[in-house]
């Protein structure tokens, strides 16, 4: 929530006087243990000084600058906001380079959608401009057309099929409906799913293409007041995206695995099949769907298939014939990552990353650059203690991704380029949609959960006490999903699990570097359109940039503990309790599925061995020996160990044992992937496979643990 006016600026001049930190709340000074620090009482001086830095209205300014244009990603405006990020980063004092990368990307050329009812009279063609009289953001002639990354290009024409939010049981529900897919038009909306995964089942099914809408009962006058009232989609609002196969594998589509520098000979490169559709994919407004949707026949939309359109919802096929024109141009083009380095005094190899985007679908006020604001903030905060003579143990790198949105493009081709560097990371912090409301959220490994509490108990809210009491507000632990076996947690915040669809997913996924992912979240409908502007984001998200602050606050503080910490504050014990509850689920999953022959006594015991390990481990880090090279080593990994050689069956670029984005999910995490989906798939074979593999990781990660010194 946002504080009334007087008291949040109240609130703001306390913060930046010189003597601010003695503001903060208690537990900043406190010198009472903090888990991985031997004496505490130096570091909480080193921050209370970080955190008196970040600026409320500076991280304002640095919004509007970012959001002043359209800047998809390999744009010259694209390109000014690399720069600008540039200098930022050398003022603060970081040693830094912008790294260009040559990848795969399409621009639209044409997209068109028409729709001709049964006697053929057109009923729409599209798709219609984003306008707004209250906004005028989306009538900028650099505004991008609605289109969908990775797309096929192609000219079809087909009859219609309702397909709810296009997931696995959608497309089942339709199957036993006996609706033919096979050369249909498939209309879904958003929500639920990774919008590439709809593309994938709709391409699995016989489609030949897909038109993706917001139903506003998802963001829009459902939820409240649409744009530029509230917060809402407004009825010709496009969620753009992209629909690449990621959970295949991100980043260029033609180098998985490989960099794709400027200098990367074609030899290297290989067909983009393998992450790409086949089939058209247009996304469209509420706007343009209605007139579809109302004259489509067929059978009543089942229970739950009904959206917030006023008339009766119908699945199709009869009523409506779509034309759609797709001409993707496809291109390989530049990108720019910008990395700002500050190098350890003690332990300069030992990387703590923090990372957000700064691509955008076109101003991307949320959706990245509140995320950028908020790092630009913290390096503002890095830089003031460069000043003041501090130097972190280890090394902080600060990096802003480009092309995230077309499939974590800039994130996946640095990780692949670094991947031998990064074998001593000790982790990856990140932020995307930064702020979009008051209530802040996080993911993260299981070893950094306890971390994440601890630390926001450190940061000021500005809706009063500390980020840490008001996420237990917004966030209650009954709110948390967990298994049978997982630890309680009564009184304490939730914090998800990792899947993917932001820039963590290389760093944790494919070569096991412990990570995290933070945002502050509220009412917000106008994600990837031409309405998440900065006028949108002043009015709905922060009007007074304070959560900017606070999100600046709760990152850089991250990258300040972690590179400052006598001994990594990895919690393996938690991850061992989540561990043992997720071989506990998919034992119950297997039973439920008729897969009795499965022996999951191997996976238990080995995870009751991580569990020792975890906890003669703790002990050590609670009382370190004089000399923690060795015991760091160690906890560094033990996360990687979780990374498999052969990766997951079927898309070996992911290769972490415990955590995956699902194939049919997308964003959401598949935890201990291989047996689960082996599972999903009643493939009794595969998943005694993947029990055998799982067992593995998780033994050698308990041997790595027990090998402390």
């Amino acid at each position: 929530m946002i504080l009334r006016k007087p008291l949040a600026l109240l609130f703001f001049f306390a913060l930046i006087l010189p003597c601010a930190h003695r503001n903060l709340p208690a537990q900043i000074n406190a010198t009472s243990q903090v888990f991985g620090y031997t004496d505490f009482s130096a570091e909480s001086k080193i921050e209370d000084e970080f955190l008196a830095v970040p600026d409320a209205k500076l991280a304002g300014q640095e919004l509007k600058t970012l959001t002043a244009e359209p800047h998809m990603a390999a744009t010259s405006e694209d390109h000014k906001t690399a720069e600008y990020v540039a200098e930022k980063f050398r003022a603060a004092g970081l040693d830094t380079t912008i790294v260009p990368y040559r990848v795969l990307m399409n621009w639209p050329k044409v997209v068109r959608v028409q729709a001709y009812d049964a006697a053929g009279h057109l009923l729409m063609t599209g798709p219609t401009p984003e306008h707004l009289a209250g906004d005028p953001a989306g009538d900028n002639r650099r505004v991008i057309m609605p289109f969908n990354g990775s797309s096929a290009s192609g000219d079809v024409t087909g009859e219609v099929v309702y397909a709810n939010y296009g997931r696995v049981q959608d497309f089942d529900e339709l199957e036993s409906k006996h609706i033919d897919l096979h050369g249909k038009i498939v209309i879904c909306r958003y929500g639920a799913n990774f919008r590439g995964v709809k593309v994938y089942l709709a391409e699995q099914r016989g489609a030949v293409g897909v038109l993706i809408y917001s139903d506003p009962q998802d963001d829009g006058y459902f939820k409240g007041d649409p744009w530029p009232i509230g917060p809402w989609r407004p009825a010709t609002g496009v969620q753009r995206g992209s629909v690449q196969y990621l959970f295949k594998y991100p980043g260029d589509p033609e180098t998985p695995g490989v960099a794709s520098t400027l200098d990367l000979p074609d030899s290297a490169r290989v067909s983009p099949d393998g992450n790409q559709p086949h089939i058209v994919s247009i996304p469209m407004s509420y706007h343009d769907a209605a007139p579809i949707l109302e004259a489509l026949k067929g059978p009543g939309a089942p229970q739950g298939w009904q959206g917030a359109l006023p008339f009766r919802y119908h699945l199709g096929p009869g009523g409506v014939t779509v034309h759609l024109v797709s001409d993707q141009d496809y291109q390989r083009r530049i990108i720019w990552d910008v990395i700002g380095t500050i190098t350890g005094s003690q332990d300069p190899d030992a990387w703590v990353v923090v990372g957000n985007h700064r691509d955008a679908w076109v101003y991307g006020a949320v959706d990245p650059n509140s995320g950028t604001a908020a790092m630009l903030e913290a390096v503002h905060g890095a830089g003031a203690l460069l000043r003041q003579g501090w130097r972190p143990k280890r090394t902080i790198v600060f990096c802003s991704w480009d092309a995230e949105e077309e499939g974590l493009i800039g994130s996946t081709e640095w990780v692949e380029q670094n991947a031998q560097a990064l074998e001593h990371a000790v982790a990856y912090f990140n932020v995307d949609v930064g702020v979009s409301g008051p209530d802040f959220t996080a993911s993260a490994v299981p070893s950094l959960k306890t971390f994440l509490r601890q630390l926001t108990q450190s940061v000021p809210s500005p809706a009063g006490g500390t980020v840490y009491e008001q996420w237990k507000v917004s966030h209650p632990p009954e709110d948390e999903h967990r298994g049978s076996n997982a630890p309680p947690e009564t009184g304490d915040v939730h914090v998800g699990d990792l899947g993917s669809g932001s820039d963590y997913t290389p760093f944790l996924q494919h070569i096991g570097v412990p990570s995290t992912d933070i945002g502050s979240e509220g009412p917000y409908g106008v994600y990837h359109s031409a309405f998440d502007d900065f006028a949108w984001f002043k009015h709905n998200a922060d009007p007074n940039f304070l959560y900017l602050q606070q999100m600046a606050r709760v990152l850089g503080l991250e990258a300040v503990r972690m590179a400052d910490a006598d001994v990594l504050p990895y919690d393996y014990v938690a991850y061992a309790q989540e561990i043992s509850s997720y071989i506990d689920d998919a034992r119950k999953k297997a039973k439920d599925k008729g897969l009795t022959s499965l022996d999951f006594a191997p996976a238990e015991a080995a995870a009751g061995r991580l569990m020792a390990a975890a906890q003669q481990a703790h002990r050590l880090q609670e009382n370190p020996p004089s000399d923690s090279n060795g015991l760091n080593a160690a906890l560094r990994q033990t996360e990687a160990d979780f990374i498999t050689p052969a990766g997951l069956p079927g898309r070996p670029w992911y290769r972490h044992a415990i955590y995956a984005p699902g194939e049919y999910t997308g964003y959401a995490a598949v935890v201990i992937p291989g047996v689960n989906e082996a599972i999903d798939a009643h493939d009794a074979s595969r998943a005694d496979e993947q029990l055998a593999v799982l067992t593995q990781a998780i033994d050698s990660a308990a041997r790595t643990l027990q090998s402390a010194p």
